[in-house]
């Protein structure tokens, strides 16, 4: 029984992370690639902002430098109850092609980026963070994946930065995670959109909603329109690492909470009758993924039991003592390894703690709809 408990949950760790997305890759695409052309329809740019006195200037000066017609590109910043200086700051952009939008009160990044949807003009509408850095022609790049009628909206990929600038430890994970939505855009549509930076058509936004994650559900009702999803590797997000790594824990907890919340009002889309690979894909690439705690607990304890009794389930055993005894020693030592083979123990295990406490909180009935953006 222990066998077939270890055996079974590596199988299904190594099908979350690797066999899914080769699987993908057996099969035939149904989109070899997307129709891009250059085309120019009107762009509403927005941003949501919560106390971000030291970074929003920058963040419009780089917008409205951004390469596209300023008769076409629609700015609005949905301010989410700000109360440092970040309205006095917006203001003085009002005459230069940005509106701002003040909330009465805080009620969450998905309640302003609603609020904003409002006034957009725009026949594409683009989010992006107050912390993401674009391309100058990033706007262009973006709307040409819209020539395809298939595509409904489309991602960024995501590109992680040090402080200094140089990319970081969770590069080689960003990487893997780009690579995948770059599979599934290949095969059909990808499973999430990057929150920084991604668009939609704007009849894709008439469902938005101000109490879930916006960058997954919005994928979600694309696809129940009849549209896909897919990522461009020429759409290009930056970002800084977080400056406190402690925060980074709460981060991911966060993310997965929320996640854990759509994906559970959305549970339809499992039903392959209706929406066909897309079902596979989401079981395959969210679920899955989200299971690996527990697989990973199993495969521990059943390989434990194992390697009492057999050396080669003791060889086994060592090895993943060593592996958990690299992440832990750099949890305890609060730096990272120096060689990047080495921070990978510590990132695994970090990302799948995290999934196992928002597990936790989500079943407790917590939900997250408001927080304070990480500091970068």
């Amino acid at each position: 029984m222990s066998a077939w408990l270890f055996v079974g949950s590596v199988f299904m760790i190594f099908f979350a992370y690797f066999g899914y997305p080769l699987s993908l890759k057996l099969m035939r695409p149904r989109h070899a690639s997307v129709r891009k052309m250059s085309i120019l329809p009107s762009v509403t740019f927005i941003i949501a902002a919560y106390n971000e006195e030291k970074r929003i200037r920058q963040k419009l000066e780089d917008t409205l430098a951004l390469d596209y017609p300023g008769e076409k590109f629609q700015v609005i910043v949905a301010s989410d109850g700000s109360t440092d200086g970040t309205a006095d700051i917006v203001g003085e952009f009002e005459g230069r092609g940005v509106d701002f939008i003040q909330m009465a009160g805080r009620s969450g990044k998905e309640k302003a980026q609603k609020a904003a949807l409002g006034h957009a003009r725009g026949d594409i509408v683009i989010f992006s963070d107050v912390a993401t850095a674009l391309d100058p022609h990033g706007v262009r790049v973006i709307v040409a994946n819209f020539a395809d009628p298939s595509v409904g909206c489309v991602s960024s990929e995501d590109r992680l930065l040090t402080r200094d600038g140089k990319p970081c430890g969770e590069g080689a994970y960003v990487r893997y995670e780009m690579w995948v939505r770059r599979v599934e855009s290949e095969v059909h549509s990808v499973v999430g959109l990057s929150g920084s930076f991604f668009a939609a058509r704007k009849e894709v936004c008439r469902d938005f909603s101000g109490e879930m994650q916006s960058d997954f559900r919005m994928l979600l009702s694309a696809v129940e329109m009849g549209y896909r999803g897919v990522s461009d590797p020429k759409v290009l997000g930056y970002y800084k690492d977080i400056a406190d790594p402690d925060k980074e824990l709460e981060r991911k907890v966060r993310t997965v909470v929320r996640g854990l919340t759509v994906f559970f009002e959305s549970r339809r889309f499992l039903n392959p009758f209706r929406f066909g690979l897309f079902a596979y894909q989401l079981l395959g690439h969210k679920l899955c993924r989200w299971l690996v705690p527990f697989f990973l607990v199993i495969a521990f304890g059943a390989n434990l039991v194992l390697a009492l009794s057999s050396f080669f389930f003791c060889l086994l055993f060592v090895c993943q003592a060593v592996f958990y005894g690299i992440a832990a020693a750099e949890y305890v030592r609060k730096v990272p390894f120096a060689h990047s083979v080495l921070r990978i123990p510590g990132y695994f295990v970090t990302v799948n703690i995290a999934i196992a406490l928002a597990w936790k909180l989500y079943w407790s009935g917590h939900r997250i709809v408001m927080w304070t953006s990480s500091e970068r």
